[in-house]
């Protein structure tokens, strides 16, 4: 049974932090192999199980020293059905593994939330297609086929569903629509280019506005991710009210394009204190943002470092 679905805390206030780039760190800093960067396929067997839980503890240690809540994303970005036939998966299988990244996200909370430290299960939703390419389904369609994974986060403790790095309006619209259907909170997390507009052309401001228009206003809230801070910057208009709708960020730490991230060998990492410090100047003008972290790139020291540049002092416990 979910805990926060029908409350979502991180919509009341407070700080949530989330964790950085998953694969990026498993492949780059672990040595693993991620056959179509899935990392979902580590829950098959008890070593991956246990890499996946040192991965999120790490964060969840930092969210304990700093005094935050925690988003906890499952490691299923790439756990629908496209990328689950790629990979061997049947239908039932596929279900199964979704099912079961939130049972080993649930036995982290029981071991690390506190009163003043809740923790949000979400199920992680990635694009039906690559997330550096506009995909071609209509809303309808979308709904239809992100329906199947988001079913399977409703029968488990999932309080929420995070659709990332969604290049396609029409695709969220779709998983919005398709959360709604059963019952679960969601967020949309659109991914740009260094331009600050999603692959397509379209502005943010028109995926946010289009997406609420369609949907009713569907989304608890909508994020951007894997894009640094200084491909988006320029493209939010603070006093508009699409902008606050705007409730988290999970910057990429390169500032490469996605097309030059694509074709590099090596992880850029960049500059987790200046990343840091990117995320206090996005706060002063976005005091709405509840949720931090990163992504491609990032590891548990950029979000140490989110946490150091725009907590408090007061909010650091010893």
């Amino acid at each position: 049974m979910s805990k926060y679905r029908d409350r979502l805390p991180q919509l009341s206030g407070g700080t949530f932090i989330t964790d950085g780039g998953m694969e990026t760190t498993l492949i780059f800093h672990e040595g693993m192999e991620l056959q179509h960067f899935a990392s979902f396929v580590l829950l098959a067997s008890p070593e991956g199980r246990r890499k996946l839980k040192e991965y999120y503890r790490r964060y969840l240690d930092i969210a304990r020293q700093h005094g935050t809540g925690f988003v906890l994303d499952t490691a299923t970005w790439r756990a629908n059905a496209d990328w689950g036939n790629r990979l061997g998966y049947s239908p039932q299988a596929l279900k199964a593994a979704n099912k079961d990244a939130v049972e080993l996200l649930a036995g982290l909370r029981g071991e690390y939330e506190r009163p003043q430290m809740p923790i949000v299960l979400s199920g992680a939703i990635g694009p039906r297609g690559d997330g550096y390419k506009a995909g071609a389904m209509n809303a309808s369609e979308a709904e239809d086929y992100h329906g199947e994974q988001i079913a399977a986060f409703a029968g488990t403790e999932a309080d929420m569903v995070t659709a990332l790095t969604l290049t396609n309006i029409d695709e969220a619209i779709g998983v919005a629509r398709a959360a709604k259907a059963h019952g679960m909170p969601s967020a949309i997390s659109f991914t740009v280019e260094t331009d600050g507009r999603l692959v397509t052309g379209r502005s943010i401001q028109d995926a946010i506005e289009t997406t609420d228009t369609a949907t009713g206003g569907a989304p608890a809230y909508y994020m951007i991710n894997c894009a640094h801070p200084t491909h988006f910057e320029a493209a939010l208009d603070h006093d508009s009210g699409w902008v606050k709708r705007i409730y988290g960020i999970r910057a990429n730490a390169s500032m490469m394009s996605h097309a030059e991230l694509d074709d590099s060998e090596t992880l850029d990492a960049g500059d987790p204190i200046d990343f840091g410090n990117r995320y206090r100047r996005l706060l002063s003008s976005m005091p709405q943002l509840r949720v931090l972290g990163g992504c491609c790139g990032t590891d548990h020291r950029h979000v140490t470092a989110i946490c150091e540049a725009c907590l408090p002092p007061q909010a650091v416990s010893a």
